[in-house]
């Protein structure tokens, strides 16, 4: 988008001034100044492809604000969202990794809370789900990753299997470490177009992985989360789960090597760095849950 766009927008107070944020795989996003402070501007249109509603997003975003766990929206148009700019620092997987305890009670937090202040209709995000219809995206789309796509399928049910009855929670479903951010002895999350109805474990498994956690930080984690050590059952799922996460992230990424344009973004380098991380994951689940 363009700056002209950027100051066409109605929310200002006076004169402003922007810059480009970076990292972004899929939006566009500005940090701009105006006599009020700082803002932060994200450009996105609904990606049916990805199933993201800015609509749900924004909602979500408010909701996150009342629970204590974003940052305000100031402005929303389609197309477009305008939020509280926080001085706070992005977090990287090492700072993850440094305090799986934090980010386990952040999350056990974010879990009891959040549904209460979602309105409008229940979206439910099942990362299984999820993978069958990217299956069906890639195959329509002519993707150079097409003819694996019937591994990843059955890798998928197979995953699936290993998973176990929990509660339906509001997740957030996108714990990339870049979504969470730290001032002083806050953390915050941001980014919701994944967030959700559905169980815990895609939200625990996703963390760990994104972060390519060891056994003690995911233990850590988990104990922080749960209250006590994990059961056998809950071990083997989570397992699952971080594999299931890892296969969703890479096939994410094939969807939006055929649908997505980000400056500077390699979809395929994206997908092939997540294949490798499943690889390594699948077979430590295999021979720790699966080997005679």
């Amino acid at each position: 988008m363009s700056l002209h766009a950027i100051r066409a927008l109605p929310c200002w107070q006076g004169e402003i001034s922007a810059s480009p944020l970076q990292g972004g795989l899929s939006n566009e996003s500005w940090k701009v100044v105006d006599a009020a402070g700082a803002h932060v501007v994200r450009f996105g249109r609904d990606y049916p492809f990805h199933h993201v509603n800015r609509a749900r997003e924004v909602m979500t975003a408010r909701a996150a604000h009342a629970a204590g766990f974003g940052p305000a929206v100031e402005y929303a148009a389609p197309g477009v969202c305008v939020v509280q700019f926080l001085p706070a620092r992005t977090w990287t997987a090492a700072d993850m990794r440094a305090a799986p305890d934090r980010l386990g009670a952040l999350l056990r937090q974010f879990h009891d809370s959040m549904a209460a202040h979602i309105t409008g209709e229940a979206y439910l995000f099942w990362p299984f789900h999820v993978i069958r219809d990217y299956a069906r995206t890639i195959a329509a789309g002519h993707s150079p990753f097409a003819a694996d796509l019937p591994r990843f399928l059955a890798l998928s049910d197979r995953l699936q299997r290993s998973q176990i009855a929990l509660p339906i929670i509001f997740g957030h479903h996108d714990l990339l470490p870049a979504n969470l951010l730290e001032q002083g002895e806050k953390l915050w999350l941001i980014d919701y177009e994944y967030a959700g109805f559905g169980t815990a474990m895609f939200d625990l498994a996703g963390a760990a992985s994104n972060a390519e956690m060891g056994r003690a930080e995911t233990e850590a984690l988990l104990l922080a989360y749960l209250g006590h050590p994990p059961d056998p059952a809950f071990r083997r799922a989570f397992a699952a789960m971080q594999c299931a996460s890892l296969l969703r992230e890479a096939m994410w990424a094939m969807v939006s090597d055929l649908h997505l344009a980000a400056p500077g973004a390699d979809y395929r380098l994206y997908a092939r760095e997540n294949l490798t991380k499943l690889e390594a994951a699948l077979a430590d689940f295999t021979q720790t849950y699966e080997s005679p």
